[in-house]
């Protein structure tokens, strides 16, 4: 967009962007920054590396590649293990991730459709993703009650004791699924933790037909969680919506009622972001 200035009447360039706005060439972009930027993102896909590790993997040199360690470490973006001297992704990225988040489509349109769940359920709902194959929990909604689940954006929980990551594996392709399971340890969390492969796909195929998981207090005793998939253009599960809450509150009486809400506002999420429902 173009602007008058107050003398002449002249265009003058929105506030914001240079006048080469659209050259990419090398002149202007800082190799420092783009090489530190190729530490930063490597550590992001692949925690808990050494020095050695990271300078191989990114074709720099070591000595190169310690400052911008320290120098992501100073503002938070990184942290060294100290004891096993690996490098990790530090707490300020997620900071700055959540701040993306707050502007995304799936994010915003999200809210209001978690805030009706919460009001015509009475329990917390959830909003998460499958992030590294464990449940990321991007947006929350809190119950009035006192006794309830807390799941703070951030939070990252097993796939297999999760409601929202139970549904989210129900819907992946068995390659994807063979990938994410095979080898993997189910760990028991409860006594009612689905720790036998078998036992989980069957559970799997179960939740796939019914369109609705269930966290049978399966991470916390005494705790109960429903979820369903939200689909993107494509038709792929990219998201999973939740209420959870005390099994109490959620027993066995309330599961048909709270899964028929939990799944009318997951579609009204997949139609909101431009998705494809399931047919039914």
């Amino acid at each position: 967009m173009d602007f008058q200035d107050n003398a002449g009447g002249a265009p003058r360039k929105a506030r914001g962007r240079p006048r080469d706005w659209d050259d990419k060439t090398s002149q202007n972009t800082i190799k420092s920054l783009d090489r530190a930027m190729r530490v930063f993102e490597f550590l992001s896909e692949t925690q808990g590396r050494s020095l050695s590790s990271i300078a191989s993997e990114t074709e720099q040199a070591p000595a190169t590649v310690y400052r911008i360690l320290v120098t992501l470490e100073g503002r938070g973006l990184v942290e060294l293990n100290k004891e096993e001297q690996l490098w990790h992704i530090g707490p300020q990225a997620f900071v700055i991730g959540a701040r993306f988040l707050r502007r995304t489509s799936l994010v915003d349109r999200a809210r209001p459709i978690l805030r009706r769940l919460m009001e015509d359920t009475g329990e917390t709902a959830n909003l998460g993703v499958e992030k590294e194959g464990a449940v990321l929990f991007l947006s929350q909604v809190e119950t009035y009650a006192s006794i309830r689940a807390f799941f703070p954006p951030g939070t990252l929980s097993p796939m297999h004791s999760s409601g929202i990551g139970k549904t989210l594996l129900s819907q992946m392709s068995e390659d994807r699924l063979d990938r994410l399971l095979n080898g993997a340890s189910l760990e028991a969390f409860t006594n009612k933790t689905i720790t036998d492969l078998n036992a989980l796909r069957a559970d799997l195929l179960v939740i796939r037909n019914r369109g609705y998981s269930v966290d049978d207090e399966e991470k916390n005793l005494g705790m109960r969680c429903i979820a369903a998939p939200v689909f993107d253009v494509n038709g792929e599960a990219v998201a999973g919506l939740s209420v959870s809450g005390p099994t109490s509150r959620v027993g066995a009486a309330q599961i048909e009622h709270l899964s028929l809400a939990v799944m009318e506002a997951a579609r009204d999420l997949t139609l909101a972001v431009g998705g494809v429902p399931p047919r039914s």
